[in-house]
């Protein structure tokens, strides 16, 4: 008879388990930030997550709780949090099983080189559908817009001002982004505030994925632009321009979008439909941003691309469907 015992319990222990899966919380995340982030409270968001997490530091288990600040921290690009919330969620650790979230938070820390992620979207296939509202971008970092010059009455508010050349900007190449950069109809300060963040005006820069010059252009990029020597400072410079011409055609104008996709790719603005959920990304683009003076936008050629998709999807009610 204690022999059976065993035998009988297994099913009753199975439907158990079963019920206790079927109660965990289904995860909410968390509302939009409010105000600037900076990357240190961002690493506090990650670091009391995972106390949380595991009951850690004197705090209790508290996987909602994880949850929430793994959320949190994801939104500004921080690759552990996107997995250890995607591994949360793949694995029911304290919250309900959500592999099409999962997916999604996996891709992104695969997208900035963690190992573990990339093997794991190996095994899960390619995120489908809009990207969770912790891949989102956070509301409340940008730098607020220069205030322009109260107008006059009867006239037109004068535009904002461009910021001079950086100061460490090496003359020659100030007076050659003047000289060229109307021909693209850009600023001269956009392309230098671009270069100084790209390479620091080093014209024999090189980066670990290849992109080369002044203006830091990948292989690809320099064959699509036409540049032959991309290590040339006015052939590379010229590339640039061209790209950044095209990029904001694309993108109508929208400064945030297009150093977006300067510094990750068109791909990664079109699939998160907005600035990408990287660290580095993030950060490229509030640097700029924050050196043009807070601007957000930027005359734009139409001729020279065709609108990009995700702005109807970013501009519609049903941009997160």
């Amino acid at each position: 008879m204690r022999r059976l015992l065993p035998a009988l319990l297994l099913p009753l222990l199975a439907q158990a388990q079963s019920l206790d899966l079927e109660q965990l919380k289904r995860y909410t995340p968390p509302p939009a930030e409010k105000g600037p982030v900076v990357s240190s409270q961002v690493e506090r968001w990650r670091e009391e997550a995972k106390a949380y997490e595991h009951g850690d530091a004197g705090l209790p288990r508290d996987p909602q709780r994880a949850a929430s600040l793994y959320c949190r921290a994801a939104r500004f690009g921080d690759a552990e949090s996107q997995f250890n919330l995607a591994w949360m969620l793949t694995n029911s650790r304290g919250i309900q099983r959500d592999d099409a979230q999962a997916a999604h938070l996996f891709a992104a820390a695969a997208e900035q080189g963690m190992a573990q992620a990339q093997n794991m979207i190996k095994s899960m296939g390619e995120p489908l559908g809009a990207p969770p509202p912790c891949l989102r971008p956070p509301d409340g970092e940008e730098p607020p817009l220069a205030k322009p010059v109260p107008p006059r009455p009867g006239t037109k508010p004068a535009p904002l001002p461009w910021p001079p050349p950086p100061a460490h900007a090496p003359e020659p190449i100030v007076r050659y982004v003047n000289l060229v950069a109307p021909e693209f109809q850009l600023a001269p300060a956009l392309v230098l505030a671009v270069m100084a963040q790209e390479s620091n005006f080093n014209p024999n820069a090189l980066s670990p994925k290849n992109a080369q010059g002044l203006m830091q252009l990948i292989p690809d990029t320099a064959r699509r632009f036409g540049v032959r020597d991309a290590l040339d400072p006015t052939q590379n410079i010229r590339g640039g321009m061209a790209y950044l011409r095209w990029l904001l055609a694309h993108f109508e104008g929208d400064l945030r979008l297009a150093l977006a996709a300067y510094n990750a790719g068109e791909g990664a603005v079109k699939r998160y439909r907005g600035v990408p959920p990287y660290a580095e990304t993030q950060h490229y683009v509030r640097r700029i941003i924050a050196n043009l003076g807070g601007r957000r936008e930027h005359p734009f050629d139409a001729r020279a691309a065709e609108p990009s998709p995700v702005l109807a999807l970013m501009r519609g009610p049903s941009r997160w469907q």
